[in-house]
């Protein structure tokens, strides 16, 4: 039931929500945590671990933070794992070619970095973006292409400074709007349930 190590899992501290967090190593009712800096919260606080679980969905685990070093966390778990049955909790994918387009600029090209059917995580290169910004967004999954309307929810960019000074690294959360077509929904979770079951092939 524990997700493996080395895996990437979300964490949620103080209302929160971390979506990188490495296993370093899950065993028995303890978990150690690898994160940014940024986001270790302090020994002692409660915290809620997600991780993915196909094909039904996700799982929830509570805990609490039992010992901190630097950006390393223990936590101990507390509780059965709870299964989120919510198809929007599922995600995936990754690498895949996705199209920002808004009015009356040039469509933006970047790269996914993971997604579900409500959101993706996305990276461009030099674009000017902010949180709230509306958008289509369109991904090509294989052979299929889906587009949804979007909110960016959390826009950050960063300038290339090593080796050289070079172009800016601009990454997005986007939430797709609630009314979209379940057709294309459809197409999402099953590209998203091949993604999953080919890795797990190739690490058999």
């Amino acid at each position: 039931m524990l997700p493996p190590n080395g895996s990437i899992i979300e964490m949620t501290s103080y209302g929160e929500t971390v979506p990188e967090v490495r296993v370093v190593q899950a065993s028995g009712t303890r978990f150690t945590l690898s994160m940014a800096l940024v986001h270790v919260p302090p020994a002692q606080s409660p915290v809620e671990l997600r991780w993915a679980a196909p094909p039904r969905g996700r799982m929830s685990q509570p805990g609490h933070v039992i010992a901190v070093d630097g950006n390393r966390i223990e936590v101990r778990i507390t509780g059965q794992p709870t299964v989120l049955q919510s198809r929007s909790f599922v995600r995936g994918g990754g690498g895949e070619a996705i199209t920002l387009i808004r009015p009356d600029r040039e469509p933006a090209h970047g790269l996914v970095h993971d997604m579900s059917e409500r959101a993706v995580r996305a990276h461009f290169t030099d674009i000017d973006l902010e949180d709230g910004e509306e958008m289509v967004l369109r991904i090509a999954l294989g052979d299929e292409e889906v587009a949804f309307a979007a909110t960016a929810l959390k826009v950050s960019s960063m300038l290339q400074q090593v080796p050289v000074e070079g172009p800016r690294s601009v990454e997005m959360v986007a939430v797709f709007a609630e009314d979209q077509d379940e057709t294309q929904a459809k197409v999402v979770r099953r590209y998203i349930m091949r993604h999953q079951l080919m890795a797990r092939n190739r690490g058999s």
